[in-house]
């Protein structure tokens, strides 16, 4: 899947449905904490804790 602009979130599988899925979902990280540096050093703290995880979902 490519980093162009998408243009619909209709997909022709389900495998297709679900890369979507997980390209949206690495998007979101990025946009909540666009440096990179800083999501590298609080990935140990947040990646333990699944009330972090679903808050930020």
């Amino acid at each position: 899947m490519s980093n162009d602009q998408l243009k619909s979130l209709q997909t022709q599988t389900p495998e297709e449905g679900f890369e979507l899925a997980v390209k949206l979902s690495q998007q979101g990280v990025e946009v909540t904490q666009p440096y990179e540096e800083i999501r590298q050093m609080l990935r140990p703290v947040y990646s333990r804790n699944a009330d972090s995880l679903i808050a930020v979902s």
